[in-house]
């Protein structure tokens, strides 16, 4: 891993970033894995860890990639590679966040904030306002949206119910807490293979604690299916004639 320069607040602690990347993205419908589709002159891996170097307090980017994926090194690029990706999300978070803490380059008490590669939309604003929130929190949180939609109950693929979506609300990511909380909470559901842990604020749920939800935006979504590339890529062209990235 080639050497980062690592800031840290008065207290020492630091903040990092830890992106999962080892996917396939099967439902993207592209030649190769989703995060390597070339969008807006740029992979969209590559405009998700811009995010993240726009982001003073960040004072590490690490991106989980599969083994023997050697497509993000780069000579002096201001991210490391970590080639232990997994079968699921969860797994190469794991894995990642094992391997900082093995080498020392994170801290238990450093914060992460674990993000969806994917997710090329974020913005460092959007960063900086989940570290605000949680930087003093006791548990940590994350970045979500109260549900806009009506929700339905489907059964065999019709409507049963209306389900009450005031106290309901989407995930998104950065997800942001402690290094060693959260591969504790990690741990406990590895030898299960992670089954039901669907992001990293779940398997804090599972140790009863309640994540801060911080509110995020509606353009900070995950590029899943082949229609959401022209959308990723109108919103990163008007960012670019506007100057904005809010």
């Amino acid at each position: 891993m080639q050497e980062i320069q690592i800031r840290a607040d008065a207290a020492g602690v630091r903040c990092h970033a830890l992106l999962p990347s080892a996917g396939v993205g099967a439902r993207a419908g592209t030649a190769q894995p989703k995060q390597y589709q070339p969008l807006a002159g740029r992979l969209l891996v590559e405009h998700t860890l811009a995010a993240f170097a726009g982001v003073a307090r960040i004072a590490s980017v690490n991106v989980v990639v599969a083994a023997g994926d050697e497509t993000l090194r780069r000579p002096g690029a201001y991210w490391n590679v970590i080639e232990k990706g997994g079968a699921t999300r969860a797994d190469s978070v794991f894995n990642g966040l094992t391997h900082l803490l093995d080498v020392g380059d994170v801290r238990p008490g450093d914060w992460i904030l674990v993000h969806d590669a994917a997710r090329c939309l974020v913005s460092p604003a959007q960063i900086d306002a989940l570290i605000d929130a949680c930087l003093q929190d006791a548990v940590g949180g994350l970045l979500a949206l109260p549900l806009p939609d009506t929700l339905k109950l489907s059964v065999d693929g019709r409507a049963t119910q209306t389900i009450a979506r005031g106290d309901k609300w989407l995930a998104q990511t950065p997800q942001m807490f402690r290094a060693g909380a959260l591969h504790e909470a990690l741990a406990r559901h590895a030898q299960s293979g992670f089954a039901g842990i669907t992001d990293e604020a779940s398997a804090i749920e599972a140790q009863g604690l309640k994540p801060l939800l911080v509110p995020g935006s509606a353009q900070n979504f995950k590029v899943t299916y082949p229609e959401d590339f022209a959308l990723a890529e109108a919103v990163l062209l008007q960012r670019g004639q506007s100057g904005s990235a809010s």
